[in-house]
């Protein structure tokens, strides 16, 4: 092997606390070269031999790989991390990407134009005269000091763009004030979020403060209804290591994660850190894989291990399909608790609902029958929960109509015969539940179903 002609060694690896920045530590007697070359391709010093590349695009993985290229054709030892790796070999789409017709590399193509508008008002080359809101999206108009033309800005973040040009400054203030003459306001718009996070990756490689470690507890085991929801992402993977005809799909943000069947006529979409009461689990069929959704069903973000281990079990098998048109009828009511009959829980009716609850009324299921009857509605057909009372959950499973007999069957049965375990809270630190950080969920739709990304999704 040749040696390296640059005495100088690039290590790439991902930022501590901003997960799409990438940091360039260099070693060597001519790690000043490198550190030129990486300076002038916007990658900023942070520490002694240590730059960081932070983008709005939140694609810097891609570009560090361009630049590790470059460095190793020009012969500078590169070594990028295993975790660098993971983020550069992984596909991931934006979230409700309004160009939804645009190939990825369209995308990208997209976002470095914004990320060069960006760029240029933060070095000062485009003058941003006044901005405004459109309703929808932030708008702004700026001169370019070196060439002086205007322009006029629409959209934020990776979305912005140059969507008109002026000869003069005047001209474009004319125009835009006969635009937005109600909501104008002098100079750029405040940073957006991602904005103020790019800044700060550029300027801090310090790690959060790392919680202190809580006493184990003896585990106890306890009825699965009353397990703990224990390591939800770690079921998740468990279950697509497993099972092969599921791919894995993320959005940029890592704030959720979906899951895929190779008939693309299934999905699971799981959202992370959500509050104890809010969906964090959600399960759409389609009859095909652009068709309107036949049925879905929700969970918490509490809901024990065992009662997602048994839903997860069960999408693995072919009992998730549903035949079209089906009605909720008796038959699949019977069907669906028989589980629990057999388990000797209690039955009643109140009006429309008809309910089954343990003895202890902390556990239960709901069939509603004006929901089953009314397909459109946003009503839950069947909901499966725990708690002091349904309407005081600690945590719950919600299915429209025509959800599966045979799924809510076998729920049903981990519910009344399924044990789990329990870690008893340490009293001298309760267990609170994790606050949401991101604002772009990726709602599983309710129209026609989108065409996933060609390749393997991961």
């Amino acid at each position: 092997m040749t040696p390296p002609s640059i005495d100088a060694h690039v290590r790439l690896d991902t930022h501590p606390t901003h997960p799409s920045a990438v940091i360039a530590t260099l070693t060597g007697v001519q790690a000043h070269v490198v550190h030129v070359g990486l300076e002038a391709a916007d990658w900023h010093v942070v520490a002694k031999n240590t730059l960081v590349l932070a983008r709005i695009d939140h694609e810097e993985p891609y570009w560090a790989e361009n630049a590790a290229r470059e460095l190793i054709t020009s012969g500078t030892a590169v070594e990028i991390t295993p975790q660098l790796r993971e983020a550069i070999d992984e596909e991931w789409t934006w979230a409700n990407y309004p160009m939804h017709w645009c190939t990825r590399t369209e995308i990208r193509e997209v976002s470095a134009e914004a990320q060069k508008i960006y760029d240029d008002i933060r070095h000062g080359h485009l003058l941003i005269h006044a901005h405004a809101h459109d309703g929808h999206t932030t708008v702004a108009v700026g001169t370019y000091l070196n060439t002086g033309k205007s322009v006029y800005l629409h959209g934020e973040n990776h979305l912005r763009q140059v969507a008109d040009t002026f000869d003069s400054p005047a001209q474009a203030l004319v125009s835009f004030e006969r635009l937005h003459g109600d909501t104008m306001r002098p100079g750029p718009a405040p940073m957006t979020d991602t904005e103020r996070e790019t800044a700060e990756a550029r300027t801090s490689l310090d790690a959060p403060p790392a919680e202190p470690e809580r006493p184990l507890s003896v585990q106890e085991t306890v009825p699965a209804y009353a397990a703990d929801p224990g390591d939800h992402a770690a079921l998740l993977d468990a279950f697509l290591d497993a099972h092969g005809d599921w791919e894995k799909w993320r959005t940029w943000s890592d704030e959720t994660t979906h899951a895929i069947h190779e008939s693309q006529t299934l999905r699971i979409e799981r959202i992370h850190d959500t509050p104890a009461h809010e969906t964090a689990w959600t399960v759409a069929a389609y009859e095909t894989p652009v068709s309107d959704r036949l049925w879905h069903l929700t969970a918490t973000g509490t809901t024990p291990a065992p009662l997602l281990q048994e839903l997860l079990d069960h999408l693995a098998g072919d009992g998730w399909d549903t035949v079209v048109g089906r009605a909720v009828d008796e038959k699949s009511v019977t069907a669906a608790t028989r589980p629990l009959v057999e388990a000797g829980w209690k039955h009643g009716i109140d009006g429309r609902w008809m309910r089954w609850t343990n003895l202890s009324e902390d556990a239960g299921v709901q069939f509603d029958a004006f929901a089953a009857q009314n397909p459109s509605s946003s009503l839950a057909t069947w909901t499966i929960w725990a708690g002091p009372s349904i309407g005081q959950s600690t945590w719950a499973l919600r299915a429209s109509p025509h959800a599966p007999a045979s799924m809510i069957a076998s729920l049903a049965t981990e519910l009344a015969h399924g044990t789990g375990t329990q870690r008893p809270l340490h009293p001298a630190a309760p267990r609170q539940p994790p606050q949401r950080t991101m604002t772009l969920p990726a709602a599983v739709p309710t129209g026609p179903r989108p065409q996933l990304p060609a390749g393997r999704l991961r």
